[in-house]
């Protein structure tokens, strides 16, 4: 038998697998989730405690809700502030720091029944959030390599989106049970441990890497691709929550479904949330422009469909439930571009996709706010948000085009 033949018999080898769906994420990324579901859940968890916080501290419902306004201020404040103020410190004693901070804030607002001091602690709190999220996304993506970097944002901020699911009924119900401070001192607790793992996983920084300085923070800035990214996370965040902040009376009084099934449409959405951005991250390093296209135009859709609903309760939640699924499920993709984008400053990129998003969701909901009061009543809250989502195609499509144009160097 001839060589030729020889090999013509044997089995051929199968090289490595390159697919990034099929690589395994480091666990640190795990970790960095749960730090987003610590943080979000206690963005969120407020509005699920506020009659208990305002009968409490004796203060109207308006008051104890600026105990929200404010954590979103200090996150649009602070993240950016903070990624310039730790820029020469290890990425890994930020976020030990931050966890640190945000233990100690949660203690404060357990302990004390000053408005003023709670409201500081909140601030503080938030601060450290925007910290928290602005280092662990360039972490997250250094740990997963260039091939997987979407995926691993999409599992971190499928943490966040956890929070709607789990952290905010988990603290209600804990509030229910034992008083509304008792949900701090959980939150509290829970970032001890999670504190522990960030020291023990997340690795130290790499020695070659330049060291950073104010200037090229800066001239990192000067990417077109960075805020095109950027104006894309203002628009597709507060589209979404224009029409989400007003879901209770959209449900109950536009589309007709009992209050008493609320909980569950809730509870639909922030599933529909979770499964829509690992999916997102999962697909959008092979095709982020596909991703970030696709998912504000089915959502604009999704949202006229809404806010021309009346009287058909299973249809509009079926569209809520859709609305998660795809509103906010290419947020990791977008904060991927935007902390590849900014280059040696991409913990400020990250920064301030994190002051993006916040302020996407501060413009989105007083317009939506406003809409009320117009002649479109309780459909204009949908409508505003189908109007702004899709104006996200403008500078996703933009970004398709120059990443068509000149492609991106790993």
């Amino acid at each position: 038998m001839t060589t030729d033949g020889i090999q013509a018999t044997r089995p051929r080898e199968t090289a490595p697998s390159t697919d990034p769906s099929r690589t395994r994420l480091p666990l640190v990324v795990y970790v960095l989730a749960v730090g987003t579901f610590l943080m979000l859940t206690t963005e969120f968890v407020v509005a699920g405690i506020l009659p208990e916080v305002a009968t409490d501290l004796q203060i109207s419902l308006a008051q104890a809700g600026s105990l929200i306004t404010v954590f979103a201020a200090g996150m649009i404040i602070g993240a950016p502030m903070m990624a310039l103020l730790t820029m020469r410190m290890s990425k890994r004693l930020t976020l030990i720091t931050a966890m640190l901070i945000f233990v100690a804030g949660h203690i404060a607002v357990a302990l004390t029944s000053d408005f003023a001091i709670l409201l500081g602690a909140r601030f503080v709190t938030a601060v450290a959030t925007g910290a928290f999220w602005a280092v662990s996304a360039v972490v997250a993506t250094r740990a997963a390599g260039a091939s997987a970097g979407a995926r691993a944002l999409g599992v971190v901020t499928a943490g966040g989106a956890l929070a709607t699911v789990l952290g905010v009924p988990i603290g209600a119900f804990i509030a229910q049970a034992g008083g509304w401070r008792t949900t701090f001192w959980a939150l509290a607790v829970a970032a001890v441990i999670a504190t522990v793992l960030v020291a023990r996983l997340v690795p130290s920084d790499d020695p070659n890497q330049p060291v950073a300085s104010l200037r090229r923070e800066l001239g990192g800035l000067r990417s077109g691709r960075l805020w095109l990214a950027l104006l894309a996370c203002i628009t597709t965040t507060g589209g979404v929550l224009a029409a989400y902040s007003y879901i209770a009376p959209i449900l109950t009084d536009q589309g007709g479904v009992d209050a008493g099934y609320v909980p569950l449409v809730l509870t639909g959405f922030g599933i529909g949330s979770f499964v829509g951005t690992v999916l997102g991250g999962r697909y959008g390093d092979r095709h982020p422009g596909l991703v970030t296209i696709l998912t504000p135009a089915v959502t604009t859709a999704i949202l006229a469909a809404i806010s021309v609903t009346t009287g058909a309760p299973l249809v509009m939640t079926g569209l809520v439930v859709l609305l998660g699924l795809f509103g906010l499920s290419a947020n990791g993709v977008l904060i991927h571009v935007v902390v590849r984008s900014a280059g040696p400053a991409a913990t400020l990129g990250s920064a301030l996709a994190v002051s993006a998003f916040n302020a996407g969701t501060a413009i989105g909901t007083t317009i939506a706010g406003a809409a009320l009061s117009s002649p479109l009543g309780v459909h204009g809250p949908a409508a505003i948000g189908a109007v702004i989502v899709a104006l996200t195609l403008i500078p996703t499509v933009a970004l398709a085009v120059l990443r068509h144009r000149s492609p991106e160097r790993s």
